[in-house]
Parts: structure tokens; C-alpha cells; sequence
């Protein structure tokens, strides 16, 4: 390859546009960048766009690369992917085609920090005191209090177990439930370990932070939601799927639970007028658990030197499947 040919590089769902400000000079060829702002999700247009690039560059699972998808992109020779491992991606399929996947760093804590202020958010009803007093109102609600109550968390991994730090800095009693988690792993995290039901019963707040798979898809529905207390809050920054969706919002809509925190959905971007924006009880983010200036910046740090070392024939960061 003759160092001056350009490098075509697209990157996808680049929401912020954070692309077009990030230095790409270290890399040795000339760089043809395509900041894709928007989500393509038609995939004749997606596939036209792409066309040409050598480098595609995913913004976690905002976009869904499986293997049709693949076959079609014959000038494509690099996939990166933000974070170690992306579940949207065939990797698989992407390797039968001689095309090499390799993954960035990344950071728990962001996600950490918007659970807490979705917690927040909800317990304290901050979205409706804000729209309130900008219309001349004082004081319409009473928030939820978190010292003394019990916070349930569904995953006890990473996360979890930093959620579960911060509860106890609240002065929260913390229960965990996980498929295969332990009462001594529990212990370890100062949670104790309930049966699924009986987290859901005994939770004020209940917090997901499990990994989206065939056995955890729909993990909460209808049974756990009917459990829940009358005042407890349901919060997700995991994954959408993890929650039957069709339930939740009956469960909302009839104000059996106090409300629900989410950061995630089972379509994203959520469509425009979807059932969960109308509902008053509800405090809905755009899935910005990683989006902080210092997640972004260490992603795109490994991008840049995950293009480079393909460049120079020494993939680094290879992503297996």
C-alpha cells in the first residue's frame, strides 16, 4: 500500500460530532473522514455510504453490523469498535472476510454516575420541580428518601458493584440477585444475596446491570414488575432488552411502581412519539451511560492508534468471535 493513498474512514452515529475534532495525524496515510451524524438505519442507504471505506469505525451498538451487511462492504478491511467487545457486531462473519475487528478501552464509571442520577431524578421527581418552578410554581412534590431504604440490584459485576458502594454511601441496606451469582461474591460487595422475587419485593430501588443474553432477555417482566412496591423505582442503564417493555409501561401507565429511570431501550434511538415519552413518571436519557468527555476521549485515543498499528500490519486490541 503506498503510504500516500488515502485511508477512508467512516464513523458511525457520531451524535456529538466529536469525529471531526478528534486529531487523526498520527496516522501515516492521508486521512477521507465520514462522520456520519445521523443514524442510518435503511440499509441500502447505510450500505451506499460505506461504500468506499476502508475503516468503519462503530460508536458501540448504535448500529448493527451483522454479516449481510459485510458481504456488502467489499472495500472494507478494519472494524473498530468503541469498548473491548460489541454485541452487534458478527464478528464472526466479519473474520470469514478477511476483515480485522479490534476493540478500544474503555470506562465503568460514567455508567456508575448516570444511574445515580437517574435514582435521583426519579426519587426526587427533578424533571417535573424544574418544569414547575420555571412556570412560577413552589414546591409540588415529595421526593423518596434513600438513607435506611434497600437498594436491589440485578447484577452484581463491575457496575453493580459500584452502584452497590454508593448505596451503602447513602446509608442503603443493599440486596443483589443475579443468575449465577453467590452469596459469598454478595458478601463481597456488602449485598446480600436474595432470590429474584424477593428483590423485587423488598427493593425501594431496583437497578440493572446485568449483560443482554438469550438467558437474561426479558429478565424483567411482568411477575417482577407486579412485585414491586407501590414506591420503588425501576432504573436501567444496562440494556434494553433486559426489560419487557409492553409490561413496564402497563406498569406505568397504571402507576403501580413510583416510576422508572432509563437510559436504554429495545429500539434505539427510540422512535419519536413512543408510548414511554408521554408518561409523566418516567425520567428518559438517550443512552449517555459512556458518553462523557473523558470515555469519548479515551475511545477515540484507541481508535486512532488501533488505525495506526493496522497501517503499519500489527493489529492491536483484536476482538475475538
Amino acid at each position: 500500500m503506498v503510504a500516500s493513498t488515502p485511508l477512508r474512514i467512516a464513523v458511525l452515529d457520531d451524535y456529538q460530532g466529536i469525529a471531526e475534532a478528534v486529531d487523526w495525524s498520527p496516522i501515516p496515510r492521508p486521512v477521507e473522514l465520514l462522520a456520519i451524524r445521523d443514524h442510518v438505519a435503511p440499509r441500502d442507504e447505510l450500505i451506499a455510504r460505506l461504500a468506499d471505506r476502508e475503516v468503519v469505525v462503530a460508536m458501540r451498538e448504535r448500529t448493527t453490523i451483522d454479516a449481510d451487511l459485510l458481504a456488502r462492504l467489499p472495500a472494507l478491511k478494519l472494524l473498530v469498535t468503541t469498548g473491548p467487545f460489541n454485541a452487534a457486531i458478527d464478528v464472526a462473519a466479519a473474520h470469514r472476510l478477511g476483515i480485522t475487528v479490534c476493540g478500544t478501552g474503555g470506562t465503568i464509571t460514567p455508567t456508575v454516575e448516570l444511574t445515580w442520577a437517574l435514582i435521583h431524578a426519579v426519587g426526587r421527581h427533578l424533571i417535573t420541580e424544574d418544569a414547575a418552578l420555571r412556570a412560577g410554581r413552589w414546591q409540588t412534590t415529595v421526593g423518596a428518601d434513600l438513607a435506611g431504604a434497600t437498594l436491589g440490584l440485578v447484577g452484581l459485576g463491575r457496575i453493580g458493584k459500584l452502584v452497590a458502594a454508593v448505596g451503602h454511601a447513602f446509608g442503603m441496606r443493599v440486596a443483589a440477585w443475579s443468575p449465577n451469582l453467590t452469596a459469598e461474591r454478595a458478601a463481597e460487595a456488602g449485598a446480600e444475596l436474595l432470590d429474584r422475587h424477593a428483590l423485587f419485593a423488598t427493593a425501594d430501588v431496583v437497578s440493572l446491570h446485568l449483560v443482554l443474553s438469550e438467558t437474561t432477555r426479558g429478565v424483567v417482566g411482568r411477575d417482577e414488575l407486579a412485585a414491586m412496591k407501590p414506591s420503588a423505582i425501576l432504573v436501567n442503564t444496562a440494556r434494553g432488552g433486559l426489560v419487557d417493555e409492553q409490561a413496564l409501561l402497563e406498569t406505568l401507565r397504571s402507576g403501580r411502581i413510583r416510576g422508572a429511570g432509563l437510559d436504554v431501550y429495545g429500539v434505539e434511538p427510540l422512535p419519536a412519539g413512543h408510548p414511554l415519552t408521554a408518561l409523566p413518571n418516567t425520567v428518559l436519557t438517550p443512552h449517555l451511560g459512556y458518553v462523557t468527555e473523558g470515555c469519548m476521549g479515551k475511545f477515540y485515543r484507541d481508535i486512532v492508534d488501533d488505525i495506526v498499528a493496522y497501517c503499519e500490519g500489527t493489529p492491536r486490541r483484536p476482538v475475538s468471535g
